[in-house]
Formats: structure tokens, sequence, C-alpha cells
């Protein structure tokens, strides 16, 4: 860094403001790319206390792009499904997933304790000798000279000094209260949920007996959600009443006629509380994501209602829907209005899972008692709708919309994810992919073509007869896909000669 100084200082090519899962992740996928990314933190190390619990089989590709699936597995415990109960805790309707994996080779639901994700990222982070991480300092300014670059102004939070940055793009990740999303003058749209709920988190090696997966009860009362985390944590969250606010559940004892049902027998002695916290779970998105070279990411575009589990999950896509066309830009080897396409692309993907956490969370907690009515009807028989069980297990989020970096029509593989299928050889399609484009096909290439492909950086993996990759081909009515570096089909179709000669105008390679 340095202090304000003349105009040709050179920029660094991306200063990331906000260190938490989004902003790490950003950095780790751009440092993959080689591209020099400064991050910037109010904190000098993990923020200590837990907050999201829960991501998918998607993000835990992502994770394993990274190279921390191994570690992750370490300290994650897969969620055995969905378990409806009604206020005296009888159950209404159980959706189990234990064991099952899914399309992305792993565990569909994973649960977690954040500062945990936090340190393996951080450490991760050290493997790539293009990013550095800056922590305790206070982002105060973020302009941009009209000229293609961006002044980031900070404080030192330990010695107050005043300090300047340039870069070339900004990514904002700094959370609900951005100061970036301020800066290029974004506001926050109100999608119309906002609810407050008490957030209890315990420590605990006594054994609660509970079934393992996640309990929602369903009551407009008093909606209660409880999940266990990992081997000692556990995570409690009740709807709070007018009136009431967490101070009033600060000790064990004025907690327990809420955890009753999960702990009775289970002495105080047993039970630490780590965390107890008031949220409001809102539904709100910010009306752009853009103002030429600064971009938001994560909270500081998107916040959801936690019913679906996708708060993290959806930033995390976020970076890693704008690292590679980021690095492509910066290396030359990709227009820069391919950078128009993230917020057309995740905009409406966000919105769209936003929407879905709204209703999932009115089913479950609305409705007065003739929603309690409805639900005992019919909670017990949606285990037995054809096609219901799977759909509310399947962690398959909407394709992304057509457009520069989506082409196809709706029935096509287009904009939806490729599987991280098992090949011939044991290994995964992200084993081969290693960060660029990839040629699905299910036919021979000819010389030519394969030549082609390999002088433009882009990997051919080959979906043999009765592989799980030409299933997936089938499905989508298509004999080959393009698939782009964050696993999204670009185009697919029975035409392998026009993919052929699309696929030679995307030369981003690992």
């Amino acid at each position: 860094m340095t202090g304000p100084g003349p105009g040709d200082i050179e920029p660094v090519p991306v200063v990331i403001v906000g260190a938490g899962p989004v902003g790490v992740t950003a950095a780790t996928l751009l440092g993959q790319y080689g591209v020099q990314c400064l991050v910037l933190d109010r904190w000098d190390g993990v923020y200590p206390q837990p907050r999201a619990v829960h991501l998918d089989d998607e993000i835990y590709r992502v994770l394993a792009r990274m190279g921390i699936a191994e570690q992750f597995a370490a300290v994650t415990r897969p969620a055995a499904g969905l378990r409806l109960v009604d206020r005296n805790h009888r159950v209404l309707g159980e959706f189990d997933r234990a064991g099952e994996v899914g399309r992305h080779g792993h565990p569909r639901a994973n649960m977690f304790d954040q500062p945990e994700l936090e340190h393996l990222l951080r450490t991760n982070l050290k493997d790539q000798p293009t990013v550095r991480l800056v922590g305790n300092v206070e982002v105060t300014e973020v302009a941009q000279d009209g000229a293609g670059r961006v002044r980031v102004d900070l404080i030192d939070r330990v010695t107050g000094e005043h300090e300047s940055v340039l870069a070339t793009y900004v990514l904002g990740c700094d959370g609900a209260n951005s100061l970036v999303r301020s800066a290029i003058g974004a506001t926050m749209e109100d999608l119309g949920f906002g609810q407050r709920w008490l957030v209890v988190d315990v420590d605990t090696t006594a054994d609660l007996g509970q079934w393992e997966g996640v309990h929602q009860v369903c009551d407009p009362g008093r909606a209660a959600t409880y999940m266990r985390v990992g081997d000692r944590r556990y995570r409690w969250e009740f709807r709070l009443l007018p009136g009431e606010t967490a101070a009033d559940f600060g000790s064990l004892a004025t907690l327990r006629p809420l955890m009753r049902p999960w702990v009775e027998g289970v002495p105080d002695a047993e039970l630490a509380l780590v965390r107890v916290a008031e949220y409001t779970f809102r539904a709100q998105l910010a009306d752009r994501w853009r103002d030429r070279n600064v971009f938001l990411l994560g909270d500081a575009a998107h916040l959801t209602p936690p019913f679906i589990g996708q708060g993290l999950c959806a930033g995390v896509r976020d970076s890693m829907n704008l690292s590679w066309k980021l690095a492509g830009v910066l290396r030359g080897e990709l227009p820069e209005s391919v950078l128009d396409t993230y917020e057309a692309e995740r905009r409406p993907h966000a919105k769209a899972l936003i929407k879905l956490a709204k209703l999932v969370g009115a089913a479950m907690t609305q409705g007065g008692a003739a929603g309690n009515l409805l639900r005992r009807m019919v909670a017990p028989r949606l285990q037995w709708a054809p096609g219901l069980r799977e759909r509310l297990l399947d962690s398959e989020t909407p394709p992304l919309r057509r457009g520069e970096l989506v082409l196809g029509s709706r029935r096509s593989l287009a904009g939806r994810l490729c599987p991280n299928a098992e090949l011939a050889d044991g290994r995964r399609f992200d084993d081969v992919a290693t960060g660029g484009f990839v040629l699905v096909s299910a036919v021979p290439l000819t010389g030519e073509q394969a030549h082609r492909l390999r002088a433009a950086g882009i990997t051919v993996v080959e979906a043999g007869a009765g592989s799980a990759l030409r299933g997936w081909l089938r499905a989508g009515r298509a004999t080959a896909a393009l698939v782009r570096p964050d696993h999204t089909v670009l185009a697919s179709g029975r035409d392998l000669a026009t993919l052929c000669e699309i696929a030679p105008s995307w030369t981003l390679a690992g």
C-alpha cells in the first residue's frame, strides 16, 4: 500500500474489501489464475462468532476447487434431512437424505461452524503467492477517477494512519452494511420480508438423543429451528414475539423453556452457551451490483431468509461467477464486455432463491390456526407425493438466464451446471477441468477439431457409453456441451461441429 500519490502509481489489479468467506473465496479463485489481489479486512483474524452453518454440494464443490475439500470434510457434518414438527413436536413429515451424495460428488447438505471454515479458507489463501491479506484496516472511501482506476482510502485501526491504494477493480464483499455499496450509489430493494429471530449456539458433549437432521417447528406462535452443527455444536433459532429481545434470554435458565424439547434431562452444567443473538431475517436485493470497475458480492448485494440455507451459498456463487471472467479480462483473454454478464446472471438467480426462501418460511411458520390445521393435514402426505421428496431434498438451483455466456433454448442444458461425474478412469469431471473451458462430447471428435480445441486451451472430456455424463447429455437432448470454468454450460446441442466452432473463441485456461 502507498499513501496518496501521483496519478502514475501502478494500480493493484484487484482489491477485495472484506475477508469473510465470499471475499477469501474470490481472492483464492483469482489467485489460482495468477491474478494479483489485495484483500482488506477490519479484523486481524477470523471473526470468532458462528453465523452461517450450512452449505450445499455445489458450494462444497467450490471448496474442492480451492483445494480444501479434505480439510472441510474433517470439520463438517452431513445433515440427515428435514423433519417438520408441530408445536407439540409431533412429526408432521420427514425427508431423510442420510448418506446421499449429490450430482456434484459431495453430500447435498453440510453443517459446519463458520469460524472453522474461515480458518481453513485463510490458511489455504497462504498458498496463493499473488494474494495479500491485510487486516485491522477500515476502508473509508471507494472512488473511481473515470480513467479505469479506483482509489480505496483506509485507516490502519492500530496506528490510526490514513492510507490509500489504487486498484483496477474493486470487489465489495463487505457485508450487509456495505460501504462499497454506498460508494457506488446502490440501494437495497426490500422484497417484503422481515422477522426477528433469536439465534442460540450451544457447545456440549452430552448426547441429546435427537434425530440428526434439521427440525423445523411449524408454529406461527413460536416458530423454531433446531440443527446439529458439529460433534459438540448445536444451533437453535426461535422467532421472537413482539416486545421480546435477546436480552430476555441471556442465560440457560431463561432459554430452557424454549429448548426443553431437545435438552430435557441434560443438566445446565453440561450446556455451554456460545452465543445468544437477535437477528432480523430480511429479503433484500441491491438495485445494481456494479458501477464501472466496482462490483458487489455476497451480503453486500443480497440478503435472504435462512429457511433454505442459501445465504452463504449465494455469496460463494457470486465469487465463482465473477472470478474467471475477471481473470480472463485482466489476462487479455476475454473481452471486457463479459463483466456485464455478472449482474445479468447472478441477480435473477439470487432473487429466485430469496423468493423460494420466503415461500418456505411462510409455509412453515405462518397462517395462524388455519395454517396449523393445513400443515397437519398436508405435511404427512408430502413425502409420498411423486417426485416431491426428491425435489425438496434436491440441492439443484435454477439455471442461469440466457445471455452472452449462456446460449440456447430454455429446454437445453445451457445455464445449468455440469455434474461433477465420475469418469471412466476413476477421476471426476473437476479433476480434469482445471479451471478452464471443457467440451463434453458423447461422439468422437475429428483430428482437426481436437487439435483446434487443444490449441485454444480447451479440455475435451469423453462421455462414454453408460456413463453419468452420457446420461446427463441425453437427458438434455444433446450429444455435446461446452462447459464454462464455473461449471455452467455455455452451450449444448446435437451439432458437435457448431460447438467446436464456438469453443475456440473462449481461451481461458487454468
